[in-house]
């Protein structure tokens, strides 16, 4: 290479490993994920794509800009709560500090004053008991198809399990319950027709071979017209002890006005449920986890299972869980319950400066809890092209597009990044 080829003043790779912006990133990132920047950035300088003056200054900012996890935090502007792409429920405060506190090593199975070996999860259990008082029992797993793959499998493999046609679902990415249901070596039994199913229909369909009767959540949908189901209560009068298992779904644990017709596990247990299922990442607005609650017996059968250590939770989920039961109310459960007025009055104080629109807009619960509920509120009114300037920014924004516009819906936006939402606001509006 020719003295005056300007690639012979690009940086060595030994320099651009030891200089002070590499040193820095060693904090934070791998020494595999530096030496490949380092590589990138000098595949660039010897296309001549960068000067070799750049090298460094790029190389700065490259390695500034890398993150040790590639997901991208997202200000959820659709009016969403409960929104699955982007992870459900967002952790409050004081369960994210529960995380982090928990990342080292914890007592999550050890007795500290006896010096022994505990049960796992005694807190995350004793919270949940204490939020559900009718439960005898509680158990917590990965997530909610896990416990309910336990609960068949526990009370049914080999055996019937008797549910209504109107509940054999389909929920996001193709999943269907009957197929995680069929997995576990059970056999469905499914009796009454699509909209309207008796407590008869369920007696005539018990045999020495029935494990359970199982209830199922109708997730995203509803039917409306000449339908009938049987509830739980009805059906505890009129199976014997044959368990029922009661697939809520939604997380929640107690009765909550704003959503009226939203089965709960207080009321499902009351009722004569002998097991709920509940998420934890939905309407309870904690991490995700498969949460079981219900009669000691049956709950401790669970637990001694096999199959309960394949869906063990881990520490982290476990101190998550317990920090949203015992502390102060979790994002979602403001988000739900936000007052409409103060949301219009967010709105307008964003889009005056911006001389646009605030338009009513109703939110939704999302998660597949509550299908057809509208939570009132505004949105901020924009032009559609702005959704993709947005939601590719710094910070990314997600917004609803909706006939031809692009909506901007602030009731999962905490109100301390309004600012942040007009900054990126004037910057995709050119203003």
């Amino acid at each position: 290479m020719s003295t005056d080829d300007p690639r012979s003043r690009i940086p060595r790779t030994d320099a651009l490993l030891t200089s002070p912006a590499a040193q820095d990133a060693r904090t934070c990132l791998a020494e595999g994920r530096i030496q490949q920047v380092v590589q990138d950035v000098l595949a660039r300088a010897r296309r001549g794509d960068i000067a070799p003056e750049s090298v460094e200054p790029e190389l700065s900012d490259r390695l500034s800009a890398e993150r040790p996890s590639r997901l991208t935090p997202v200000i959820n502007a659709t009016g969403v709560v409960v929104h699955t792409n982007l992870g459900r429920a967002p952790l409050s405060p004081a369960a994210a500090a529960a995380v982090q506190q928990a990342s080292g090593y914890v007592d999550v199975e050890m007795d500290l004053a006896a010096g022994v070996r505990s049960k796992r999860g005694t807190a995350a259990r004793d919270a949940l008991l204490d939020a559900c008082p009718v439960a005898e029992a509680a158990l917590v797993v990965n997530n909610a198809a896990a416990a309910l793959v336990l609960a068949t499998t526990a009370l049914a493999a080999g055996k019937k399990v008797i549910l209504g046609r109107g509940e054999f679902i389909e929920i996001g990415a193709g999943f269907r319950l009957p197929d995680l249901i069929e997995s576990t070596g059970a056999r469905l039994c499914e009796v009454g027709t699509t909209n309207r199913t008796s407590v008869a229909d369920y007696v005539d369909a018990i045999s020495e071979e029935t494990g359970c009767i199982l209830k199922v959540h109708p997730s995203n949908f509803r039917v409306h017209g000449f339908t009938r189901s049987a509830d739980v209560a009805e059906l505890r009068s009129a199976v014997g002890e044959l368990p029922i298992v009661h697939d809520l779904g939604s997380g929640l644990l107690a009765p909550d006005p704003t959503l009226p017709h939203e089965p709960d596990a207080s009321t499902a247990l009351t009722d004569g449920a002998d097991l709920v299922i509940a998420s934890g990442d939905k309407l309870l607005g904690g991490p995700q986890a498969g949460i079981l609650l219900g009669k000691a017996e049956l709950v401790e059968r669970l637990a001694k299972h096999p199959l309960a250590r394949a869906v063990r939770v881990d520490k982290l989920t476990l101190a998550a869980l317990e920090a949203t039961l015992a502390g102060p109310t979790p994002p979602v459960s403001q988000y739900l319950h936000a007052d409409a007025a103060q949301l219009r009055k967010r709105a307008e104080a964003i889009a005056g400066p911006l001389g646009v629109q605030v338009v009513p807009h109703d939110g939704r619960v999302g998660g597949g809890g509550a299908p057809g509920v509208a939570l009132s509120g505004w949105a901020i009114h924009l032009p559609e092209k702005v959704a993709a300037l947005l939601r590719t920014g710094d910070p990314a924004i997600l917004t609803r597009v909706h006939d031809g516009a692009c909506l901007l819906d602030l009731r999962c936006v905490p109100e301390q990044d309004d600012a942040r939402v007009l900054d990126a606001l004037r910057a995709a509006l050119g203003s």
